[in-house]
């Protein structure tokens, strides 16, 4: 049983604290952050909240929050205005993996995305960014219409 156990966990990488989970909800339902940083702590062998970005931030705080030489996720939420002229609002996941980090960061980061992303229910849209560019606010814009 301990051998298929360890198995398991290891097929399906890091657990999930539970304040991820907790910190998602709070963004998805009571709009209290503009987005979440997310970091895999290898020691707790889990993923964990790096860092919250209160609703005043803006985009440009967003990508400032991500580091250049390592991989994290993050849980962003873009208001927008539709050609209606409706305020709307959508959750995208951000598997950020920048081609300058640790070959080991970039398949630990890989191999737990499912898991992880499993565990956020209603997120609208998924990209994966390996460049600012490909994480432009028009990116966004373009998805989220």
């Amino acid at each position: 049983m301990a051998l298929l156990r360890s198995y398991s966990s290891a097929s399906s990488g890091m657990g999930v604290a539970e304040i991820c989970k907790d910190t998602f909800l709070e963004l998805q339902r009571k709009r209290a952050h503009r987005y979440v940083i997310f970091k895999i702590d290898e020691k707790r062998k889990e993923v964990v909240v790096e860092k919250t970005g209160s609703t005043a931030e803006s985009y440009d705080d967003f990508m400032d929050s991500l580091p250049d030489n390592d991989c994290r996720y993050a849980i962003y939420d873009f208001d927008f205005v539709t050609q209606e002229n409706c305020q709307k609002s959508k959750i995208f996941f951000v598997a950020w993996s920048p081609s300058m980090s640790r070959i080991r960061a970039k398949m630990l980061y890989a191999t737990s995305k499912d898991r992880f992303r499993h565990e956020l229910d209603g997120v609208h849209y998924e990209i994966q960014a390996t460049d600012p560019s490909e994480l432009d606010i028009e990116v966004l814009q373009d998805r989220a219409h």
